[in-house]
């Protein structure tokens, strides 16, 4: 906690000010997490300030709060590229990423419990600088990170605006954006260090080597192949459900006949199955072998019935049958992009419309 607060008031984080009459006063607690290493062990606890962004009101103490992130299929897509070409693909860490986005609104927040100043303890902090919990802080960081960027000559994406290239003579690198993870992709050792020397100017910014461990997604690279998996990611999930050992099954969705809106009597708990549906989401990154089945299953969300939810531990039996299952990125030599696509003929039992399908691939690679 005292390295967290000394860290806020390094970088101004706030200033404290007398309690103005009628404004919105925004909450703030303490988080503490465990943050693991890729196989599960204990890496170190953290102890982290969050504003509560509940209180804040909308047109009042924030306004636009959208952040960027970069595609999955842009993820994939450079992976592939790098791949190829036998790039260095580096993650970089920012320190306290939030704290470094300039505030444009006036917003007051409460002193943070145990360290409330004893000589002015009917105070308030007026934020300079954006804090992990505003809904506004995303935004703040994307737009500080970005202009820092862009004034070192790296060109945003046309199609996505969290990918940025860089090119210097025969050199070039990608550099991808997910809110505060960072992958970067180099043609050169050298380009790499320039880049990161650049950055660690403005930012307190770390070189965590290889690409290993992102947004859940274990990164596994040798010369044949890089791997993404998410088996930490499945087994949480099947815990959660507690499907820990249930019994594999050997395909994602059952063949012999199709989900329909009103078969069988309701789910007793649709928030319990809301909540399984949509942690399959995330899955797909890795496993686009589930992709249809999942997104079956959401189609009924709104009013989950029996038989609903009895295609959801089906898929649940497959990955724990599959759990050690990813997605595989060859060193293609070609770089065409080639689409399948299929649909069937008005297959859906409610309105008889088409379920159509497609796979995209850059050269070897399925990316989309």
């Amino acid at each position: 906690m005292q390295d967290e607060y000394d860290a806020l008031i390094k970088t101004g984080t706030w200033d404290l000010v007398p309690r103005p009459t009628g404004v919105n006063i925004v909450n703030c607690m303490w988080l503490f997490k465990h943050k693991y290493k890729s196989n599960g062990d204990l890496e170190r606890h953290k102890a982290r300030l969050v504003c509560d962004g509940r209180s804040q009101e909308v047109g009042v103490d924030c306004d636009e709060t959208f952040s960027l992130v970069v595609k999955s299929a842009t993820i994939r897509t450079v992976l592939s590229l790098a791949m190829a070409k036998k790039w260095s693909i580096h993650q970089l860490d920012v320190k306290n990423a939030f704290l470094h986005g300039d505030l444009q609104e006036t917003v007051y927040m409460h002193q943070p419990s145990g360290f409330v100043d004893r000589r002015a303890p009917s105070y308030v902090c007026q934020l300079r600088k954006a804090l992990y919990g505003l809904k506004q802080a995303p935004r703040a960081w994307y737009q500080c990170f970005v202009n820092f960027l862009v004034k070192l000559g790296l060109v945003i994406a046309k199609r996505d605006n969290s990918l940025f290239t860089f090119r210097q003579g025969d050199d070039m690198a990608y550099f991808l954006i997910y809110v505060d993870d960072i992958i970067l992709a180099t043609s050169s050792d050298r380009l790499r260090e320039g880049i990161i020397s650049q950055l660690q100017t403005e930012f307190p910014m770390t070189d965590l080597g290889h690409l290993s461990y992102f947004l859940g997604i274990v990164v596994t690279r040798n010369p044949s192949y890089l791997l993404l998996s998410q088996e930490k990611y499945a087994r949480e999930i099947l815990e959660r459900a507690g499907k820990g050992s249930c019994r594999p099954a050997t395909t994602p969705v059952d063949t012999k006949s199709k989900l329909s809106a009103d078969a069988g009597p309701p789910f007793w708990d649709p928030t319990l199955y809301r909540g399984l549906a949509s942690v399959f989401q995330y899955l797909t990154f890795t496993r686009p072998d589930i992709a249809y089945a999942v997104q079956q299953v959401c189609l009924f969300m709104h009013d989950p019935r029996e038989s609903h939810y009895d295609s959801l531990k089906h898929i649940l039996r497959y990955v724990q049958g599959t759990i050690d299952h990813g997605l595989h990125l060859y060193p293609s030599a070609s770089h065409c992009l080639i689409t399948y696509t299929d649909a069937d003929w008005g297959g859906c039992p409610d309105t008889r419309r088409s379920t159509s399908g497609y796979c995209c691939f850059l050269g070897d690679n399925l990316v989309s």
